[in-house]
């Protein structure tokens, strides 16, 4: 069974950084994660957990000032954009597509922070949704755009190892 989207619950930083580790073992080069979530939902620290599991070892902080943050370090290189102060016409001229096209920088993977304010997307990607439950716990809902090189049935299955909750999950028609 393949799973085109899958929410798990995050009940601490800890997990939301535990899910990172766990999606970062899944991701080839070329990996897009566009992520939308509150101030605070958590969007930073799970690049950090993703950043942790590719064998990242310099710090990972938010690049809302920087913009974008390189780490060539690890297993594949990790780009991270952070769009939260910038409007269209600005984001365009960062070419974020060169991240993701992997064509002025090596392919690694790309995760873009306030995704929701790119005026164009890959054709494929993964969309990462952070969200605040009633508890104030958090959680993650992910969903495959396109037909990104991931399995979400296997992140669902290596989270409930880790003891994460599967919320919910949608099989992929036709499957």
């Amino acid at each position: 069974m393949a799973f085109s989207s899958v929410t798990i619950s995050l009940p601490d930083a800890f997990s939301t950084q535990q899910l990172g580790v766990l999606l970062s073992k899944l991701l080839s080069a070329g990996s897009v994660i566009l992520l939308e979530g509150d101030p605070g939902a958590g969007k930073t620290t799970l690049i950090q957990g993703i950043g942790k599991g590719l064998g990242i070892t310099e710090p990972i902080v938010s690049p809302t000032f920087t913009l974008i943050n390189e780490y060539t370090e690890g297993r594949l290189p990790l780009y991270h954009l952070d769009l939260y102060r910038l409007q269209a016409e600005e984001i365009e001229a960062l070419y974020p597509e060169m991240y993701w096209e992997g064509s002025e920088v090596k392919p690694g993977i790309t995760a873009i922070e306030w995704a929701e304010r790119l005026p164009y997307k890959p054709e494929q990607y993964i969309h990462l949704g952070l969200t605040y439950t009633s508890d104030r716990s958090r959680q993650a809902h992910l969903q495959l755009v396109g037909e990104p090189n991931v399995n979400l049935s296997l992140l669902a299955q290596l989270a409930r190892e880790h003891q994460l909750p599967i919320v919910s999950q949608s099989e992929i028609n036709g499957l």
